[in-house]
């Protein structure tokens, strides 16, 4: 009986140290993708330096990636494609490359329920374009 209860005790302790890792682990990877977004900071690219083309740009942090097409004629954005979106809840912001040509500009509002997904596809777009600068 002595045995079963020493076993029951190691497993539980093995347990709670696998477990209590695993949380640590996840509030950490929780903290490096919000400071992720954070420090992302969306600023418009000059259109009038760019020339006709189409440019690829990507940006991720942790949980969400985004890679974009921009094609530029005459110095305006003419069209975005969105190549590839790893999302979690964030497919709504898939329309944030439609309010960019719209607008012909990066400074657009999130999209509610998808800011941070919003943001990495702005990202994206604002590295092809200055991609095209290089």
């Amino acid at each position: 009986m002595k045995k079963v209860i020493a076993v029951f005790v190691i497993v539980g302790v093995i347990l709670a140290g696998y477990f209590g890792a695993k949380g640590i682990q996840s509030y950490l990877d929780l903290r490096k993708y919000q400071k992720q977004i954070e420090d992302i900071k969306i600023e418009n690219v000059d259109l009038s330096s760019i020339s006709d083309g189409t440019y690829v740009g990507s940006a991720e942090v942790l949980w969400i990636a985004a890679e974009v097409k921009v094609n530029v004629k005459d110095h305006k954005i003419a069209n975005i494609d969105l190549i590839r979106h790893k999302n979690g809840r964030g497919a709504k912001a898939e329309v944030i490359p439609r309010k960019v040509v719209e607008t012909q500009s990066l400074q657009v509002d999130a999209v509610s329920g998808a800011t941070n997904s919003s943001k990495v596809i702005l990202k994206a777009i604002q590295n092809a374009l200055e991609n095209a600068l290089k």
